[in-house]
């Protein structure tokens, strides 16, 4: 008696397609993390906050805007926090050294900020806030390391 591989090649190209379906629906659901580590303290006083946005509104000043935010205190340098079950794309962080705990980026009279302060991608700061475009980093895997190095003015 002679059996037919018709059966068989169906049984087996349809458990190929549902097990190559399957990975890339996992693939598809897979969250990215950002493990956020921030240096150059002055001190190790107050906290350190973070504000994360994912496109320009808000950005860097407006924390209402952004996705995610939050605040550690300060117990060693550097200070590491994450921003867990993101979608893969773009986003910028935002930080300020919080020395005296008011979660607000105290700024003098000529609005000259006299508490530390970072962004993503660490950009030279001159005359004002860098744009969400120069501070932009893409997050695609599943662990992106981002590294902030705080500025101080007015001696911090």
């Amino acid at each position: 008696m002679i059996q037919s591989t018709k059966p068989l090649m169906f049984l087996t190209s349809f458990l190929f397609v549902s097990i190559f379906s399957v990975s890339v629906n996992v693939q598809a659901q897979t969250k990215s993390k950002i493990t956020l580590t921030i240096d150059g303290f002055k001190n190790k006083n107050g906290q350190v906050c973070a504000s994360l946005f994912a496109s320009n509104k808000g950005f860097p000043s407006n924390g209402d805007d952004a996705i995610k935010s939050g605040c550690v205190s300060i117990t060693e340098v550097p200070v590491v926090m994450n921003f867990d079950n993101l979608q893969p794309g773009s986003y910028a962080i935002a930080v300020i050294h919080d020395a005296n705990n008011d979660k607000t980026a105290n700024r003098n009279a000529l609005g000259i900020p006299t508490e530390g302060f970072g962004f993503s991608k660490n950009p030279t700061i001159l005359t004002g806030p860098p744009k969400f475009s120069d501070a932009a980093v893409v997050v695609a895997g599943e662990n992106t390391k981002i590294n902030i190095k705080l500025q101080y003015f007015l001696g911090g």
